[in-house]
């Protein structure tokens, strides 16, 4: 027997806004706000807000485009956010819905039924409550028995629910379904140069059992590791409404630079060691799922680990689905896996690492089996 990921499902909205859209949105709030503030910005009182281009988007991060859950809003340059409307508490949340198309994919993907399940996780960087745990109302629409709860890992959500699921059939659990529910517009600046291009919206969610009958990847390492580290943050919280707070401190923001310089290295060294652990060389990977935060970091971590002229001579080795999607936080890896699996055969290996603040790295060695 081995703990497999039995199958994977994905949902995204319908809304796409491309970098194109998106940059025009951003330079008609620039320009506006610099006019408005002209007489602070000449007295240095405050910063000129700068513009940007598709071109420099794209080279930046490799995205193209993204999927939104709205937008209007997000591109309104008055707004420059979702525009949404809140649901009652007898309606079924926006991010249970989402998990609940994500999950029954899936679910039929895998074979296996409601009655099959003992565990739901929610794991993503952005919940949509406090409580009571978005994963219980996931939970209950399916119609699932058993236990349920919410995670936060930050963009390494996955990867480290992928190990609590893991570590629950160790314990005795059926089968685990895994979600992740990213609504990342709903805290992304998009007033800033920096950080407005990099996230999408989307839902993803796997099945992990304890088989040697079904077609999946076993799971035969997992790696986590977490280091505190202010480069990547965000502040929103409950006790925001008891502070003199800013919006400008309770959306993403991140050191892009110290992040890129910092971050590659420590996950290129945590892949390598994992496949030292296991006596697998590099070569032997078919697939590296990387998180999909930006290809230039991504392309690095690559040639970090299995060397530049491997990396150069096949880039397929990190699957790249950020120019769709963006930066989807936690269900970027298995997008990735979801998208690419097919390209994987009877015995061969892949690695699934995500990364992200924390800082936080979570690496996953499997191996793809056929029944």
């Amino acid at each position: 027997m081995g703990i497999r990921i039995t199958g994977t499902g994905l949902f995204h909205p319908e809304h796409v806004i491309t970098n194109e859209e998106l940059v025009e949105s951003l330079n008609a709030y620039v320009e506006q706000y610099n006019q408005d503030h002209a007489e602070q910005i000449a007295a240095g009182e405050l910063e000129a807000r700068r513009g940007s281009s598709a071109e420099f988007i794209e080279k930046a991060s490799g995205v193209k485009r993204r999927y939104v859950v709205e937008k209007t809003g997000v591109l309104d340059p008055t707004r420059l956010r979702p525009r949404l409307e809140e649901r009652s508490d007898d309606e079924l949340s926006l991010q249970a819905e989402w998990g609940v198309i994500a999950a029954k994919q899936a679910m039929e993907n895998a074979g296996v039924t409601a009655e099959d399940i003992d565990v739901v996780i929610l794991a993503c960087s952005n919940l949509q409550r406090a409580y009571p745990a978005v994963a219980i109302e996931i939970q209950t629409a399916l119609g699932i028995q058993g236990y349920a709860y919410d995670m936060n890992v930050a963009c390494s959500a996955a990867t480290f629910g992928l190990k609590q699921a893991y570590d629950a059939i160790k314990s005795g659990a059926r089968r685990v379904l895994l979600v992740n529910v990213e609504l990342t517009s709903g805290h992304t600046d998009f007033r800033s140069r920096d950080c407005h291009f990099i996230f999408g919206d989307v839902a993803t969610a796997s099945i992990v059992e304890n088989t040697e009958t079904k077609t999946g990847f076993e799971i035969l390492d997992t790696d986590l590791f977490t280091q505190f580290s202010n480069n990547i943050r965000n502040n929103f919280g409950f006790l925001n409404g008891s502070e003199l707070t800013s919006r400008d401190d309770k959306q993403f923001r991140q050191d892009g630079r110290k992040v890129f310089k910092e971050v590659c290295p420590l996950v290129a060294k945590m892949i390598s060691n994992q496949l030292e652990k296991n006596q697998i060389k590099p070569e032997q990977v078919k697939r590296f799922w990387l998180h999909q935060a930006n290809q230039n970091m991504n392309e690095l971590i690559l040639k970090l680990v299995v060397g530049k002229e491997a990396a150069e001579a096949d880039p397929s080795l990190v699957p790249i689905i950020l120019d769709e999607f963006a930066n989807t936080s936690s269900a970027g890896v298995i997008i990735a896996l979801h998208r690419s699996a097919h390209e994987v055969n009877d015995g061969e290996y892949g690695v699934l690492c995500s990364f992200g603040a924390g800082y936080s790295v979570g690496s996953i060695l499997v191996q793809k089996h056929v029944a």
